[in-house]
């Protein structure tokens, strides 16, 4: 399956996972999601391709949002890129937990 493919899967998994959760800055759907959020979602699943742990790829993605310039920030905002989840990944919430380990799981069944 191509990578697009499997990354628009596991974006709107995690959208699921967001309104389940009722997160307040919910990503919007693929087809309407900025090209810098496609881009991470493709960069994630090249991530899981490679075999890593959930924690190897919550720290992949924390490497990339902060070489764009994201800081940790109490909410997410992509103007002032801000985002709670730039921590450890042993600080993350338990629901933000779920959305690695199922972002990975998908990629191994897809990719």
């Amino acid at each position: 399956m191509p990578v697009d493919w499997v990354a628009r899967i596991c974006h709107e998994a995690n959208r699921a996972i967001q309104s389940l959760t009722e997160d307040p800055a919910p990503s919007p759907h693929w087809d309407e999601a900025p090209q810098w959020q496609r881009d991470s979602a493709i960069e994630g699943v090249e991530a899981a391709k490679q075999g890593v742990t959930d924690e190897e790829l919550h720290e992949a993605w924390c490497e990339s949002k902060r070489a764009d310039g994201w800081t940790y920030g109490p909410t997410k905002d992509a103007d002032a890129k801000t985002h709670p989840c730039l921590v450890p990944y042993d600080e993350l919430p338990v629901e933000q937990r779920a959305k690695d380990a199922l972002f990975r799981a998908i990629v191994e069944t897809l990719a």
